[in-house]
């Protein structure tokens, strides 16, 4: 699994010029999903993006994590994340997960998200979107987590 993280004042997601999904201060995650990747990915996942703390304190430091700095989340699945571009020139998709179970995982992330209490806005799967941010910092953070890794 892996997720490439903004650190954002607002984000937006919008499917046919319709926006389906807002959020003001929080984190804009783009989530790949691949082959691979089960419950313990995605619960890893949701701990570690609850918990890091890439938003500043008073002193302007990063100490504190979106529960604490009062942020919300918008969640887009984003297979080409689990692209490969080391060969030629047109990416291949060969570690992608199928979309079922891809979605299924998404699904399960973003509710582990809000089971720890964070509002949790998201992109319509598999849809053709279109995805605005400002990124604050500009922070942005690319964090994987392989399946079968350890504690």
């Amino acid at each position: 699994m892996i997720a490439c993280v903004q650190r954002v004042s607002e984000a937006w997601v919008r499917v046919g010029g319709e926006e389906i999904a807002r959020i003001g201060k929080g984190m804009l995650i783009l989530l790949g999903i691949e082959k691979g990747d089960g419950e313990a990915e995605a619960k890893w996942m949701a701990s570690k993006l609850a918990g890091i703390r890439i938003f500043e304190d008073a002193e302007g430091k990063m100490n504190l994590d979106i529960g604490q700095a009062g942020g919300e989340a918008l969640v887009v699945s984003q297979f080409t994340l689990a692209g490969d571009c080391s060969r030629g020139r047109r990416p291949g998709f060969e570690r992608a997960a199928p979309p079922d179970e891809a979605e299924r995982l998404y699904g399960m992330f973003c509710d582990m998200l809000r089971a720890g209490g964070i509002r949790v806005g998201t992109g319509r799967f598999a849809a053709k979107m279109q995805v605005g941010l400002i990124n604050e910092g500009p922070v942005t953070f690319v964090i994987e987590r392989r399946p079968g890794a350890g504690a």
